[in-house]
């Protein structure tokens, strides 16, 4: 069974609690709950991961390099831009990282630095992005 590890970066805890407008009223445990049934229906294994703490953030990549996980989604949310140490531990993992956003960030001028060192970008598809981004990574691996 694939191991894949999900990260949901700084400000993630605000989801369902402030711009509902953008990200709607979903919590942060409604998206871990969507996550994990999308996760058993696919047969993959999830450790899902918050911290507004990019360095606990940097050593759970880290860490899950060390325990042989297959892939990782991230949430970058506040991290999406500016954080160069994050990004150089998302490049030197040896497991491809898949960067998810819920909403479109382009759509609000934003670019993310995240995508440049992630193998690939799932954005705009709200909660069911995990599942195409787990789908995806299920797929890459089988394909191995």
């Amino acid at each position: 069974m694939p191991k894949v590890l999900i990260v949901h970066g700084a400000g993630m805890n605000m989801r369902g609690k402030s711009q509902i407008d953008i990200f709607g009223p979903m919590t942060l445990p409604q998206y871990d709950e969507h996550i994990r049934k999308y996760a058993s229906e696919l047969g993959i294994e999830v450790d899902i991961f918050h911290s507004n703490i990019e360095g606990e953030v940097i050593n759970k990549f880290y860490e899950a390099h060390d325990r042989g996980v297959d892939a990782a989604i991230i949430n970058p949310a506040g991290y999406t831009t500016g954080h160069p140490a994050l990004m150089a531990a998302i490049a030197q993992v040896r497991y491809p990282t898949i960067e998810l956003h819920i909403s479109n960030p382009a759509r609000r001028g934003r670019d993310s630095e995240i995508s440049r060192v992630s193998r690939s970008v799932v954005t705009g598809f709200g909660i069911f992005g995990y599942y195409l981004a787990l789908r995806g990574i299920k797929d890459v691996l089988a394909a191995k």
